[in-house]
């Protein structure tokens, strides 16, 4: 059985609620319980903060735990070198996800400070990001 966690930054558990038109209508919960049904020959753990530091523990506590990594660091991406330290200091491989596509919005949001440390990003398609990581880190 192979393990993947699920970590989601700032304001993502307001999905379903928050800016339906950016972020959709569908509640993470829901993707979440598709996922495990999907791939229940695997364990799938989920961790949602709205605190950096409790981001960086996580990444930090789950090293060597998992096959992998998915994090939505959200409004964090463009903002925490902390985030970005802690993906370099462990050796699960991390990818990076977000349901928009950060290059089609504000210019803050071009930037990722994540981006360096991670295997891999993906932007812009919903919720399947998360469907998209999940199939690479499987497939490792």
């Amino acid at each position: 059985m192979n393990k993947v966690l699920i970590i989601n930054g700032p304001n993502l558990n307001l999905l379903g609620k928050r800016e339906p038109d950016i972020y959709g209508k569908e509640s993470f919960d829901s993707l979440l319980s598709m996922l495990r049904r999907q791939h229940s020959d695997h364990q799938i753990d989920y961790f949602q903060s709205n605190h950096e530091g409790e981001i960086v523990d996580q990444l930090q506590q789950s090293d060597g735990s998992y096959k992998g990594i998915i994090l939505n660091p959200a409004a964090y991406t463009h903002t925490s070198v902390a985030i970005a330290d802690a993906i370099a200091a462990i050796e699960t491989p991390v990818i990076e996800v977000h349901i928009s596509n950060p290059m089609a919005r504000e210019s803050f949001r071009h930037k990722s400070f994540v981006a360096p440390y991670v295997i891999g990003s993906i932007s812009g398609f919903g919720l399947k990001s998360y469907e998209l990581a999940l199939s690479h880190l499987l497939s490792l």
